[in-house]
């Protein structure tokens, strides 16, 4: 027989507070705040819950001897956009003797409940989100446990609680259009990401501004959304170039996506840039050695994941940040596989 608990409403909340409100031990409560899997669910719902309307925060501070590392989430890191970020994040903890803990959420941008038991578990001093989001729920119990959260280039419209790092995506969508309209392109395509992903919409965004400012109406079957892969790329090249209204240029979300859509005029007997203009988005290393040299959107990738990171270790050692949101300048940078279009 479950014995009935009277709910403290104000005071400090303790362990023994949350303990004696749920009707468990503290050591049940203890493996709630530590992430342990050996609670059942509906008591794991009710601590939860318990510590929520306490607003339970963990007390203390780590013991100096222990290893300080930090959990870095992709939501996918199968190119070299993800290496950019990794190798930003590295310059920084390496510096700060901090290590890094990397994992992905299997192409969902949301992680799993069994990905933060296991963070919780490690009790890291703080969680880098790439791409990604938590839910509510999840961001609370981290505040529970005293783990700050930083995101990078969020998929979605954040809290202003959650200090976030992207670059001016709706910018480099401008910037992008601007430059095959200044060539005298006028019937321009747009291949982005995913539609459900914030930066891509920007980057759409961008690109419909441009064409408004040249007075140019969009078509909305040459706006295309997709995966920021070179396989999508290269599916909404073909569908594209295979019109026989076929655009003369294309500006794509991301440089695989680029190559994609290079590799399908290769396939269709397309010249790049005589018959088709090219841009791409990121700037990664591989873009100034394919052929032709890819002109791209510069994404300050690395600079991002570096403050970032910065950010984080900031929010670990208790430092107040002065914003909650920074955007990076992003460039356009004009290479081979842009020209004026064939008359």
């Amino acid at each position: 027989m479950t014995r009935s608990r009277r709910i403290v409403e104000s005071g400090p909340a303790t362990i023994a507070t949350i303990a004696d409100e749920v009707g468990v031990s503290l050591t049940t409560v203890s493996k709630v705040l530590n992430g342990r899997s050996d609670v059942a669910p509906e008591t794991r719902a009710r601590v939860e819950a318990s510590l929520e309307r306490h607003r339970y925060r963990r007390r203390g501070k780590r013991q100096q001897t222990e290893v300080q590392q930090i959990d870095l989430v992709f939501h996918a890191f199968d190119s070299a956009w993800a290496t950019q970020i990794i190798l930003g994040v590295e310059a920084v903890t390496s510096t700060a003797k901090v290590d890094v803990v990397l994992s992905h959420s299997g192409g969902r941008h949301r992680p799993s409940q069994q990905w933060l038991e296991r963070v919780l578990l490690r009790r890291p001093i703080g969680v880098l989100l790439v791409l990604c989001h938590l839910s509510e729920a999840q961001h609370q119990q981290l505040q529970r446990r005293s783990i700050p959260l930083v995101v990078v280039d969020t998929d979605s419209a954040t809290s202003a609680s959650v200090p976030t790092v992207g670059s001016n995506n709706w910018n480099g969508g401008l910037l992008a259009t601007r430059h095959l309209l200044e060539l005298g392109h006028r019937r321009i395509a747009c291949i982005s990401g995913p539609e459900d992903v914030l930066c891509s919409r920007a980057r759409a965004a961008g690109f419909v501004s441009a064409l408004d400012e040249a007075g140019i109406p969009v078509e909305p079957e040459l706006v295309r959304y997709g995966l920021f892969s070179a396989q999508a790329g290269y599916q909404h090249g073909m569908e594209l170039l295979t019109r026989p209204d076929r655009p003369t240029a294309i500006f794509a979300g991301s440089d695989m996506q680029a190559m994609g859509v290079l590799r399908a005029a290769r396939q269709l007997g397309l010249d790049v840039p005589a018959d088709l203009s090219v841009i791409g988005y990121d700037d990664l290393p591989v873009a100034a050695w394919i052929g032709p040299a890819l002109t791209t959107v510069n994404q300050p990738l690395r600079d991002m994941a570096g403050t970032a990171t910065q950010m984080l270790l900031d929010l670990a050692r208790g430092a107040e940040l002065s914003t909650s949101r920074i955007d990076l300048v992003t460039e356009l940078v004009v290479r081979e596989s842009t020209a004026p279009p064939r008359r």
